[in-house]
């Protein structure tokens, strides 16, 4: 994670865009201020490949849910994910700064896609077995090569900036240590060691970055954030459409599975438009602010893509497969999806709030989901609605305070 420099760098360039590689640039930082500045097609199919080890996740959350183990599941999933993002949004914002577009960059960044699908492969191992191995090796690629990025960062600087990126490769890799270790650990001890060290990797930015932060665009992390986030959602219509076929296809349950696909679908547009109802990148203009947005996003994308695997869930409980309760199946969808909406009001949205009713229509629209939970076989439909009238509840508010265009909000 990067943040803002307090003043514009000597050797800070501007890029110009589609231009082709060089084989070696110096990787010095990018203007903060630089006109039209956009994703890339390597951030894109960097984000592509990352959702591919998102999806690996979402599928063994389903098996452990419907097999009435939610709670190792969930715990799983938690540390899973927190692998996927935290090598997701190291790399989104040192790329906000230094992105030189080199072919030794390119190859870099592919290491890390490399890495994550190794991840990836590691999942199922990871929730049946209880072993980690594989998931730990696709980590530690990714981050050898985040510490290779940095590395270069610091070669092509001088004073605080190349302390900065010396104290990043260097946290970076000491970490990676305890990461190796945790393979060898006794089973009882790993939950707790994992929590250690997934702390000190959230410190590593805050020790790096203690005497200069790094330079970062808010709209390109804006944009970057934004994108990922549709792209878990679409991942999440993607299961839930394969759970829904196979219901009805190989269980003729339409009448079962219809209420929760309205639902789910409903659930997941609603979920859309309320992430991007606000012009997000205004709100980001200090470190502070960059910092708090960019590791809270840890659960709006946790919980975007766990309702994908609630929705599927729903379905298997519907047709018979899943050996839990109706309001078990429910709680899958709802909870992750009161989640998500609790997270993009305490992130962004209420920055743009004017009034109680405004102030109120996320956090209230969030206990009403959950109060879904307990609607029986119309749970996931019943949720879907909520989040609906909550958009047009938003619309509504917004038309009548008269806010200017563009920043109307759910």
């Amino acid at each position: 994670m990067t943040s803002t420099p307090d003043t514009p760098g000597p050797d800070r360039q501007t890029r110009p865009t589609h231009q082709p590689p060089s084989p070696l640039r110096r990787m010095v930082e990018r203007g903060r201020d630089e006109e039209h500045r956009v994703a890339s097609p390597l951030e894109l199919f960097f984000d592509l490949c990352f959702v591919v080890a998102v999806a690996q996740g979402g599928v063994e959350l389903v098996h452990a849910v419907a097999e009435g183990h939610a709670g190792s599941g969930v715990a799983d999933y938690a540390r899973i994910f927190f692998a996927i993002w935290w090598a997701w949004m190291n790399f989104t914002w040192f790329a906000s700064a230094y992105d030189n577009d080199d072919v030794v960059y390119r190859i870099v960044t592919l290491v890390q896609i490399a890495g994550v699908l190794v991840l990836a492969a590691g999942v199922s191992r990871a929730f049946e077995d209880d072993d980690f191995t594989v998931v730990v090796i696709g980590y530690v690629i990714m981050r050898l090569a985040m510490s290779a990025h940095w590395l270069r960062a610091a070669r092509s600087s001088t004073g605080a900036e190349r302390t900065a990126a010396l104290r990043y490769a260097g946290g970076v890799l000491l970490c990676q240590v305890g990461w190796v270790a945790l393979l060898f650990l006794p089973a009882a001890s790993v939950s707790w060691v994992f929590v250690v060290l997934a702390v000190l990797e959230m410190c590593v930015p805050l020790y790096a970055e203690k005497d200069r932060q790094t330079s970062w665009h808010p709209h390109h992390i804006a944009e970057r954030y934004g994108l990922f986030t549709i792209i878990v959602l679409g991942e999440t219509i993607a299961a839930a459409t394969v759970a829904v076929k196979s219901g009805v296809e190989e269980n003729d349950a339409l009448g079962e599975v219809l209420p929760i696909a309205a639902g789910g679908l409903l659930i997941v547009f609603a979920a859309w438009w309320i992430y991007f109802a606000v012009p997000i990148h205004d709100r980001l203009a200090s470190n502070r602010q960059g910092f708090l947005w960019g590791y809270g996003h840890y659960f709006v994308f946790a919980s975007a893509a766990a309702i994908g695997a609630g929705i599927e869930v729903a379905v298997e409980q519907a047709v018979g497969k899943a050996h839990i309760s109706t309001t078990a199946a429910s709680a899958a969808v709802t909870i992750p999806s009161a989640v998500f909406l609790m997270m993009v009001w305490a992130l962004h949205a209420r920055y743009f709030k004017e009034g109680a009713a405004q102030q109120l229509t996320l956090p209230v629209s969030a206990v009403l989901v959950l109060c879904c939970t307990f609607a029986g076989s119309w749970a996931v439909f019943a949720a879907g609605i909520v989040a609906a009238l909550t958009v047009a509840v938003g619309v509504t508010l917004s038309a009548r305070s008269a806010r200017p265009a563009g920043t109307q909000e759910a």
